[in-house]
């Protein structure tokens, strides 16, 4: 092999070394900043304990609403068809944040319980997520799927 072809393959392998790294390294900086979303019926059932943080979504629980008088420090209930979650949040909640209001809350889990770091609340009545309505319609579909069995087998 001459030196000029050598040194050709050379610079073009280690183009190729420098464009795999790059595209890793981006690929993990990416991964590390994603926040899944979970309803608390797939939180309890271990599908969020291999994420630090995670986006928790469902309903405000009627009556669950927990203010401090002393601080900012709110502590509520997020329900879902078969679950359900609390949460810590210590902030100023949005304007439409109330019982049975759809929320997104993201955060982390300490314990039994969710502590978030932000509460989103929809501003819409017929607006939900895609995710979080694909996973209410999945623990729905489940549900009603038990209720038929359990019908069948005359409980």
């Amino acid at each position: 092999m001459n030196p000029t072809r050598k040194r050709r393959l050379t610079i073009v392998l280690l183009v190729v070394v420098a464009a795999v790294a790059a595209v890793g390294l981006a690929v993990f900086a990416l991964q590390q900043n994603m926040n899944y979303l979970f309803t608390p019926s797939q939180v309890q059932g271990g599908q969020a304990t291999q994420y630090k943080s995670f986006r928790l979504g469902g309903m405000v629980k009627s009556g669950s609403i927990q203010r401090a008088s002393d601080s900012l420090k709110v502590s509520f209930i997020v329900v879902d068809a078969d679950g359900a979650m609390p949460v810590e949040y210590n902030g100023i909640l949005p304007d439409l944040f109330r019982d049975n209001q759809s929320v997104i809350a993201t955060g982390s889990m300490d314990g039994a319980r969710f502590v978030a770091s932000e509460v989103l609340a929809k501003h819409d009545e017929t607006y939900m997520p895609k995710e979080l309505k694909d996973a209410m319609a999945k623990a729905h579909k489940n549900k009603a799927i038990d209720e038929k069995a359990d019908m069948e087998a005359g409980k």
